[in-house]
């Protein structure tokens, strides 16, 4: 009976779920499209110094493996959300949340929800972070590019191809790349400068904008220094006098509007609706 009883008391201790082996993430372990691979805490920290990311800040980290971006977005008092497609491992994130005393939601806590980020909506979020490959940063590029214009958005190793970065940064051979998301607005433009009116035509290739304004039936003048920084642009161009007038505004959807000076000092106000 003994024996018996020994027997008996071996199986119910190797059946007690506390005697159950706890997941622990190990580096390249297979993920649904990538390995799993940590973000260097150097790096995690100069990605949101890139982001600017602070209390007020909606985050979101896609593919959140470990938790450790949406955490210390937290800890900088975002509102952070971390997409871990993972179950074992988004589990595993929040209970360092919850050790790391931000677990929860809302400003300065962290959540990881267990999702695919290609099905998941993050349009509310003014900051991205991704560890991703570039194959899937080109497949999220059209959905971040419809986003709120000024999004700030920041990728550890890998680019978005062809949209360059507004901001490279190198941390012991490791690179972070940063964007904002630009407004759109290519196409014609009906301009309202101080009550003269004209047609702007703006040529744009992501961040990067040209163009030209109608100075008369016949004269299209190029113009010069254009810029666009998310919803914010500006550009200038000679008129027909030969005058330089300097302008400076804010995109909002189909509107433009803003304030313009020339080279004689007289300022105004100025407004542009797309055609």
């Amino acid at each position: 009976m003994t024996a018996l009883r020994l027997l008996l008391a071996l199986a119910l201790l190797v059946a007690t779920p506390s005697f159950a082996q706890k997941y622990e993430p190990h580096v390249g372990q297979a993920g649904k499209d990538v390995i799993w691979v940590p973000t260097p805490d150097e790096v995690v920290d100069r990605m949101l110094t890139m982001a600017q990311l602070g209390p007020g800040d909606i985050h979101f980290d896609l593919g959140a493996g470990n938790g450790k971006i949406a955490i210390a977005a937290a800890k900088r008092g975002a509102t952070s959300t971390g997409i871990e497609y993972n179950p074992d491992m988004a589990k595993y994130a929040n209970e360092q949340a919850q050790a790391a005393g931000v677990a929860g939601v809302g400003p300065g806590k962290a959540i990881i929800r267990q999702a695919d980020i290609f099905v998941t909506d993050f349009s509310k979020a003014t900051v991205i972070t991704l560890y991703l490959l570039p194959t899937l940063n080109m497949k999220l590029r059209p959905q971040i590019l419809s986003m709120k214009p000024g999004t700030r958005v920041v990728s550890h190793s890998f680019t978005m191809e062809d949209w360059e970065a507004d901001e490279i940064s190198t941390l012991d051979g490791r690179r972070a790349y940063f964007w904002l998301v630009p407004a759109q607005v290519g196409g014609s433009w009906s301009l309202d400068a101080g009550g003269q009116k004209t047609e702007i035509v703006l040529e744009q290739t992501f961040q990067k904008i040209n163009g030209w304004v109608n100075l008369s039936k016949q004269v299209q003048g190029g113009l010069r220094e254009a810029r666009l920084r998310g919803a914010d642009i500006a550009f200038a161009y000679i008129d027909q006098s030969g005058m330089r007038r300097e302008f400076t505004g804010k995109v909002d959807g189909k509107k433009m509007e803003g304030s313009f000076r020339d080279a004689k000092g007289q300022q105004g106000t100025w407004s542009a609706t797309r055609k």
